[in-house]
């Protein structure tokens, strides 16, 4: 009897799938094809449709909203990517390729990220290697793979090449480069002359549609500086010592980042604090942090030697995390604010009128 009726649903719905044949069609968009060309592949299709020479002029003015205090360094690059992608470039070498040299925490990453959502769609379009993981005799084989039968080969999918091959839209960021063995900046030559490198199988991984970038902290101590930009002879007595000059002559531009002012910190801020409601508005809450609390957040955040290492973690601790807590204990709380008081942080549920409202408050600084 149950397979009976099984029988019967089945034959019903049939019935009614069928009656839905002559119905009107689906018709698919161009933008349609795109999205699932892009979703099946990783090439960002969808992007070509966009008024290229437009987004080309513009490249430098968004990255600047994005990357504060280095508008030298965030030029510099927009140069060399307008230059290739108008097809004044040379040959098929990548994209771009720098080298992004300065003090730790003024923008390095950061930049390679907003260039990955600008160019390929996604900040999460980044190949990325620690250096520093590279710097013994098997760094070779760990970045382009063995051969069948040799130690490692199970490893191939973690490789460079094979990354590349699997993501050919991608920045390639390459932390922290001098400590890479010599041998693994002699195998870079190859991808930054030729935009191509052969794997340890001997098969050819093309990356013209990347862009290399490097970074390093060689010569960049914790000192002071006068915010101008070095001469480029200076600049490169700097990086001497670390690196070969056939290799640094490969990069479209040497990059210098610069420390960061308590302005550029005001800056930064804001932008954290628009990455905070944009959060918030996912369960439609707004945050209005007073000027007193912003000064308060700088002050704690600011480190001239860390540069803005230390304001994510503080934004995290005094924000996020409190505005967490209140959020729990005042779930039907929308308009929120945060607020300095007592040398303290203090979340509260922004009034209308005037008069005190609920608080949350902690020592955590």
């Amino acid at each position: 009897k149950t397979t009976a009726n099984l029988k019967k649903t089945i034959a019903d719905k049939q019935h009614q799938l069928d009656g839905t044949k002559d119905e009107k069609p689906v018709v698919a968009t161009p933008n349609d094809v795109a999205a699932a060309v892009e979703r099946l592949t990783g090439v960002p299709v969808s992007k070509l449709g966009v008024s290229d020479i437009e987004r080309l002029k513009g490249i430098g003015k968004r990255l600047k909203g994005k990357v504060i205090g280095q508008d030298e360094a965030v030029e510099m690059v927009a140069r060399a990517i307008r230059r290739n992608r108008a097809g004044f470039d040379e040959g098929n070498r990548p994209i771009g390729s720098f080298l992004f040299v300065g003090p730790t925490g003024v923008g390095k990453t950061e930049l390679a990220k907003q260039l990955a959502l600008d160019l390929f769609g996604s900040k999460d379009a980044i190949i990325r290697l620690d250096m520093s993981e590279y710097s013994d005799r098997t760094a070779v084989s760990k970045l382009i793979g063995t051969s069948a039968g040799y130690v490692g080969y199970n490893d191939n999918n973690n490789t460079l090449t094979e990354q590349v091959r699997r993501n050919p839209y991608s920045i390639v960021l390459l932390d922290e480069i001098e400590k890479a063995d010599p041998q693994v900046l002699t195998l870079l030559l190859q991808v930054l002359d030729d935009g191509r490198l052969t794997d340890g199988q001997g098969n050819v991984v093309d990356f013209k549609n990347t862009v290399i970038i490097a970074t390093s902290n060689a010569g960049f101590g914790n000192e002071t500086l006068t915010g101008k930009k070095e001469q480029d002879k200076d600049l490169m007595k700097r990086l001497a010592p670390y690196f070969r000059p056939e290799f640094l002559n490969r990069f479209n531009g040497i990059v210098e980042f610069s420390h960061l002012t308590k302005k550029d910190l005001g800056k930064i801020v804001d932008l954290m604090l628009d990455d905070v409601n944009t959060t918030l508005t996912k369960k439609g809450i707004t945050l209005t942090v007073t000027a007193a609390a912003k000064d308060w957040l700088i002050e704690q955040g600011y480190d001239e030697a860390m540069g803005a290492r230390p304001l994510r973690r503080v934004i995290e601790r005094n924000i996020r995390d409190k505005v967490t807590d209140f959020y729990l204990d005042h779930l039907k709380a929308k308009k929120l604010q945060a607020d300095l008081v007592d040398d303290a942080i203090v979340i509260s549920e922004k009034q209308p009128t005037a008069g005190k409202s609920k608080q949350v408050a902690d020592g955590a600084k």
